[in-house]
């Protein structure tokens, strides 16, 4: 509800200082008055109706003034509509799922806490078609980029390793992100590749494939995971069980530096889980989706309702004074 006249509604405030005004004029004695020496003899008379609509009247008239006013100030129904349209950004995510990621630097392992991080994101891009690639010593296409993002996330649920052989193959991974991009026509085409180490298997040359990258115009975000140093690494033993021992962290980041200033992206370490979240929050700050809007707004006048109203209450009090009574409010 909005008002189009507002200014009128402060002529309500009237209706308190007129209320008081009325009452001095009764209880102050100014009105006009019989006096009895007694008024015992009355008290059991049997009243009537008219005992009753003789306070009917202020109320009527005050009710009938409200309404009136109220019909004055314009009050109107708004309909409000948003019509958006947003040029999405087409993001592949490819993760390293090389035996490496099993490391317990971030907590509980590299491999989920990289899938829990990339989960957030994905909750993020609402508007954006996001697919999953993993790569070890081979690269695959977990899904293609979709707006199915429930597709996505039940998809990344299952990326594990194990599921090609191990290994880390970069460029592979860069090179079938690419592939899955290059028909895509929108305006805004984004890879964000995450590892834990160097690369060290693949047809393809990392290097090569982001300047295959840069050449289509596709954006590489790199992400060296991993602590700096060395990192607890399990390892199963058929006779002592589970037990750690320390692996040192390689990470080839001047190779992941260089791809992402070659395609216009940029380069992240994390060290731990909220670094981690932190890389994927700026990532989501420098990738925006333009959004325009057009908002339609619809109004409806509502002042005949009370206008009406407010005629009615003021024949009602007319109607109650002349023929029925005669108001001691109002009739001094």
């Amino acid at each position: 509800m909005s008002w189009a006249n507002p200014e009128y509604l402060w002529l309500l405030t009237f209706i308190p200082l007129f209320m008081a005004y009325r009452g001095w004029i009764y209880y102050s004695g100014k009105s006009a008055s019989l006096t009895f020496s007694s008024v015992m003899s009355l008290k059991n008379l049997p009243g009537n109706y008219r005992s009753f609509l003789v306070w009917a009247t202020p109320f009527l008239y005050t009710a009938a003034y409200v309404f009136l006013v109220l019909a004055l100030a314009r009050p109107q129904l708004q309909n409000t509509s948003v019509e958006r349209s947003a040029e999405g950004i087409d993001i592949m995510i490819s993760i390293d799922i090389s035996s490496s990621m099993l490391a317990e630097d971030i907590k509980p392992n590299r491999l989920i806490a990289a899938k829990e991080v990339a989960a957030d994101f994905i909750r993020q891009r609402t508007t954006d078609r996001i697919g999953i690639n993993v790569f070890a010593r081979e690269s695959f296409t977990v899904v293609p980029p979709t707006l199915d993002h429930d597709l996505v996330q039940n998809m990344l649920a299952t990326v594990d390793l194990g599921m090609v052989r191990d290994g880390t193959a970069i460029g592979m991974g860069i090179a079938t992100s690419i592939n899955r991009l290059r028909d895509s026509e929108a305006e805004s085409r984004v890879i964000i590749l995450l590892t834990d180490g160097m690369n060290n298997a693949g047809e393809i040359d990392p290097v090569t494939a982001g300047e295959m990258a840069a050449a289509l115009g596709v954006r590489v975000y790199t992400m060296g995971i991993g602590s700096r140093g060395t990192a607890p690494y399990p390892v199963d033993d058929p006779i002592f069980g589970r037990r750690y021992q320390n692996v040192q962290v390689n990470i080839d980041e001047d190779m992941l530096i260089h791809i992402a200033e070659i395609t216009g992206g940029e380069y992240w370490r994390a060290t731990d889980l909220d670094e981690l979240f932190e890389v994927y929050r700026e990532i989501d700050r420098l990738e925006r989706t333009e959004i325009d809007e057009i908002i339609y707004v619809n109004y409806s006048d509502e002042y005949p309702s009370y206008l009406m109203a407010g005629l009615a209450f003021l024949v009602l009090a007319f109607v109650n004074e002349r023929f029925f009574t005669r108001s001691p409010l109002f009739h001094p």
